[in-house]
């Protein structure tokens, strides 16, 4: 039997998830039976149906009454705009996806399980390590999931593709201390022109006509899952003007000699082996739009790892930061799913 599946917040997020569902063996498994969001349905069957970035749905959309139906699944839509606006209960769901992005204190999240909402995945971390029963990257920490948690959170885009990385410097060379630049494309909290946008005066400009700088909660994110590197990781952000995947450039100080070749070699066995499906490797001459619709949570671009002498290393990692994170969130779904009583 599938686990019952909700999405609350139906953006980029919420649409990849579903549209990445339908095109993963875990549809087997999965199905997302419900989704709340506030605009109309027919804007939500549009947006299904075409998207400017992953291009076409690849099956049946329409609206039908109360439902969106795809691919003959009658999916029930709401358009409340608080937690308690739907009647969670009523729908039977076993899961529901958080993909708004608008809540991460657990006081807010507990307000969806007060309204009926069994368990929450959230599409962002906990504003605080405790606002959650667990953070997961999967492929890293997935295992610590019982079924017992009702509040999960799946950290984030930049986190599922820098933990894996870091994880394997620091068990093969050691990290004494590392600075992480993530480009980021655009995103929604930004104007197309200059605008009054966000309180942050850097967001009130043209989000297509410059790069960025903006706040990340990386660090904090990544000493959650690595907490042997507390104190030893800081972060930095830049919002580029592409639509779509995200690059991080990682400087880290060793604890022991390297070389471009060892650390080529150690991330290339990992891609090759139990990390295949979340970490790649590749040292092909790239661009940014080669990774657009990627399903893996980082690509390390062995053409770009350097040393300067043998202790500080830079490396670079693209991402695809839609469709990369809404897979590891079905994984992570699908994970939690089996341990539920």
């Amino acid at each position: 039997m599938s686990l019952r599946i909700a999405i609350n917040g139906y953006g980029r997020i919420g649409r990849c998830f579903l549209r990445a569902l339908h095109e993963s063996p875990l549809r087997r498994e999965l199905a997302v039976v419900a989704i709340n969001e506030p605009a109309d349905s027919e804007s939500m069957a549009y947006l299904t149906r075409f998207d400017s970035t992953h291009g076409r749905f690849p099956g049946q959309v329409e609206v039908r009454g109360e439902s969106m139906i795809v691919d003959g699944q009658a999916i029930a839509v709401s358009h409340a705009t608080t937690p308690a606006g739907v009647a969670w209960h009523d729908l039977g769901i076993d899961l529901l996806v958080e993909a708004s992005g608008r809540y991460s204190q657990r006081h807010e999240l507990e307000a969806f399980l007060a309204a009926g909402c069994p368990r929450l995945l959230l599409s962002q971390p906990g504003q605080s390590a405790a606002d959650v029963d667990q953070t997961i990257v999967y492929g890293m920490n997935h295992g610590l999931l019982t079924g017992r948690e009702r509040l999960v959170s799946a950290a984030s885009c930049t986190t599922n593709a820098i933990v894996p990385v870091l994880a394997l410097l620091d068990q093969h060379f050691g990290i004494d201390r590392a600075l992480l630049t993530t480009l980021h494309s655009v995103m929604n909290d930004q104007p197309l022109i200059d605008g009054y946008h966000h309180a942050d005066l850097r967001r009130t400009r043209s989000a297509m006509q410059s790069m960025i700088p903006v706040s990340t909660g990386l660090a904090r994110g990544v000493e959650r899952l690595l907490p042997g590197l507390a104190g030893r990781i800081d972060a930095k952000a830049v919002r580029v003007p592409v639509p779509n995947v995200s690059a991080i450039d990682l400087t880290a100080c060793l604890q022991r000699p390297a070389s471009v070749a060892a650390i080529n070699a150690v991330l290339r066995a990992a891609a090759d082996d139990g990390l295949a499906s979340r970490l790649a490797y590749s040292d092909d001459p790239h661009a940014s739009t080669d990774f657009i619709h990627s399903p893996h949570s980082a690509i390390v671009d062995a053409s770009q790892t350097r040393m300067s002498g043998d202790r500080l290393a830079n490396l670079f990692i693209w991402f695809d930061n839609e469709w990369g994170f809404a897979n590891r969130m079905l994984e992570v779904a699908a994970y939690w799913g089996k341990g539920l009583p």
